[in-house]
């Protein structure tokens, strides 16, 4: 009877340690979201959801999107002006797009090289010109945008122009699902 007021020093030490593991368990679970936390906090920061259009590479992806390149095996991320990968050089030299900026992804399955530049209000007119004769399928999106593709091999080309802006994406090897359409649907929707 002395004892029943007493708790068991080996009982918690027990407890404190098992309690201890579980902690860092759930931080373990939860390392892997990270980059979209971040992603986010760093949206609310910037006030990107309230642009029209995208920024900077992170803004021209919705954080689904993001998620799913971010966590492919060796994928990175580079963000340069470079000008559009396109093999389409000849509407590159008549448009002189102004590149805003070009996301390089790398992953083990390929690369995805996406530019977003300004060009002017002709250059839907010129594409849908010049491109089928390059190989590319052309057509209309809405009244003010044209969209062209183009397959060869496992390279996929796809120019969207229009409202004085240039969405052009280059897939090699790595084709997300519906990857060129959603990252459209942000450059042109909010």
């Amino acid at each position: 009877m002395a004892r029943s007021g007493e708790r068991s020093p080996w009982l918690a030490w027990t407890v404190g340690i098992l309690s201890a593991g579980v902690v860092a368990g759930l931080v373990w679970l939860a390392i892997p979201g990270l980059p979209v936390v971040v992603g986010l906090a760093g949206d609310s920061q910037n006030g990107s959801a309230d642009d029209a259009t995208p920024a900077a590479c992170r803004t021209l992806y919705t954080d689904a999107l993001w998620a799913g390149l971010s966590w492919e095996a060796g994928s990175q991320l580079s963000q340069d002006q470079s000008p559009p990968a396109t093999a389409a050089t000849v509407l590159v030299d008549s448009v002189a797009p102004q590149v805003r900026f070009t996301c390089t992804w790398t992953s083990d399955l390929g690369t995805i090289v996406t530019t977003l530049a300004d060009a002017g209000p002709d250059a839907g007119a010129i594409a849908q010109s010049a491109l089928p004769g390059l190989g590319f399928g052309c057509g209309p999106v809405s009244d003010t945008r044209i969209r062209c593709t183009k397959s060869e091999g496992d390279v996929l080309e796809m120019l969207e122009l229009g409202d004085g802006l240039w969405l052009s994406t280059v897939e090699t090897a790595w084709h997300p699902e519906r990857y060129s359409s959603r990252v459209a649907e942000t450059v042109w929707n909010g």
